[in-house]
């Protein structure tokens, strides 16, 4: 199945972000807006409770369950937005690192965002993500 996003790259601005600066859909494609997805295991208590990446990881499985929930997969994600309680950058990072691991070489536009707060006990990382679709009668 083709993934119904472009990742768009500018020469005018820097390589150093780890990640492409914009994505398109076509027009008809069928969007997806996933709730920010939380480090919370099946029965809602908190995964890898003070571990930044364990949080990373466990949001991406969610994130994946629930892009599998509306026929679709990490490849159609177009972009995303990556939370985390903490003020230090290597906290940032550390859950950064993850995300990107994970998207690999479908490297989304992103924004990551230092907070002040998250909203379950012991939370600290959420992932929001729009994706894109193209649904098979589309693709005909």
């Amino acid at each position: 199945m083709t993934s119904a996003v472009t990742l768009i790259r500018s020469a005018a601005l820097s390589d150093a972000a780890q990640y492409a600066y914009a994505a398109t859909a076509p027009a008809g494609a069928r969007l997806i807006f996933l709730a920010g997805s939380c480090p919370l295991n099946a029965d809602g208590s908190t995964a890898g409770i003070g571990d930044f990446a364990a949080q990373a990881a466990s949001c991406i499985d969610n994130m994946k369950t629930a892009l599998n929930a509306a026929g679709a997969r990490i490849t159609d994600v177009i972009s995303t937005r990556v939370l985390v309680a903490s003020s230090d950058q290597a906290d940032l990072v550390s859950a950064w690192n993850v995300v990107r691991d994970a998207f690999g070489d479908h490297d989304v536009p992103s924004t990551l965002l230092g907070v002040t707060v998250l909203g379950y006990d012991h939370q600290l990382v959420e992932i929001e993500a729009v994706a894109a679709v193209l649904d098979a009668e589309q693709i005909d």
